[in-house]
C-alpha cells in the first residue's frame, strides 16, 4: 500500500509486519519526516505482540538512496527531533526479528538501515556505495560498530575509507547480503524467512536476538542474559516445544 505523502506505510498480516518506504521518485530517500514516521511505526509494532517478525521494503526499484544530502547537519545537536542514528539503532532494537528486503540499489545511510536488520535478502544486479568520505562526512559512531560486527574492519575499511561501490555478488560474499535471488523471487523468499522466524518460540527468538546484537557490540551483560534464560526455562512455549519434538509434530507458540 503506498501513500500519497511519501511517508513510509505499514501493513500487518497475521504474525508479519512490512514498513514500506515510499518514495520511489527520488529513490526512497529518506527526509527527516520519514524519520519521525519510521520510529512512530517501530513503536507500534513493538506494542503488537502478535507481530512476530517484521520485514523493511521500498517501493520502486531501488532500495533507499540514504538520508537526503541536503540536510546532513541540519539537524543540531541535542534536538528533540530524532535523527538518522537514533532511527537505526531504534530499528536494531526493535523487539521482532528483522528481514531487509533489498529490491535494487542501497546507497548512504541507508546501508546502515539494512544493517541494522537481522537478515538482509538482496537481488542480482544490485549494489551498495557508502559515500561519506567522498562527501567529507565522518559517519556516525553506531553506524561504524555496525559495519564492524557486521562486515569485519576490512570490509568496514573498504566501505568507509575508500568509498567502493560493492555489485550484488560481492556484498553476498562479504556477508552484507544474506541471501541473494533474483528479483522475480524476492517476495517469495523473504515471505518464506518471514514463515520460519513467525513460526518459531517468539519468546526464544526476540531474546536472543536481543542477546546476540548485545554480544557483537561489545556490550553484553552476561548475567542479565544468564537470567532471561532462566526464565524462559519456565515458559509455556518451551514445554510445548519439549512436547511437540517428542510427538514429532509442529509445535505451536503462544508467546507466553
Amino acid at each position: 500500500m503506498s501513500d500519497a505523502s511519501g511517508l513510509p506505510t505499514l501493513t500487518i498480516q497475521g504474525h508479519r509486519a512490512t514498513i514500506r518506504l515510499n518514495r520511489p521518485a527520488v529513490h526512497n530517500r529518506i527526509e527527516p519526516p520519514d524519520i519521525a514516521a519510521l520510529m512512530r511505526l517501530l513503536d507500534q509494532v513493538d506494542a503488537d505482540p502478535a507481530v512476530r517478525v517484521l520485514v523493511l521494503a521500498a517501493t520502486g526499484k531501488s532500495f533507499s538512496s540514504g538520508f537526503h544530502i541536503g540536510e546532513i547537519g541540519a539537524s543540531s545537536a541535542g534536538s528533540a527531533t530524532p535523527g538518522f542514528e537514533e532511527l537505526t539503532d531504534r530499528l536494531e532494537q526493535a523487539r521482532p526479528p528483522t528481514i531487509a528486503a533489498l529490491n535494487g540499489g542501497v546507497y548512504g545511510g541507508s546501508t546502515d538501515l539494512a544493517l541494522a536488520c537481522d537478515f538482509r535478502v538482496g537481488v542480482t544486479g544490485m549494489a551498495m556505495f557508502m559515500p561519506a568520505a567522498r562527501l567529507g562526512l565522518h559517519y556516525y559512531p553506531g553506524g561504524m560498530q555496525r559495519y564492524v560486527s557486521r562486515l569485519g574492519l576490512d570490509t568496514a575499511k573498504r566501505l568507509f575509507l575508500l568509498a567502493e561501490k560493492l555489485e550484488a555478488a560481492e556484498l553476498l560474499r562479504v556477508g552484507f547480503l544474506t541471501e541473494l535471488v533474483d528479483p522475480a523471487a524476492l517476495d517469495a523468499r523473504v515471505g518464506a524467512l518471514a514463515d520460519v522466524l513467525a513460526a518459531n518460540a517468539p519468546l526464544a527468538v526476540q531474546g536472543m536476538k536481543r542477546a546476540l546484537n548485545d554480544i557483537a557490540r561489545g556490550n553484553a551483560d552476561l548475567d542479565a542474559i544468564t537470567a532471561r534464560a532462566r526464565t524462559n526455562r519456565d515458559t509455556a512455549d518451551l514445554k510445548e516445544g519439549q512436547k511437540a519434538w517428542m510427538e514429532k509434530r509442529t509445535p505451536k507458540f503462544i508467546g507466553a
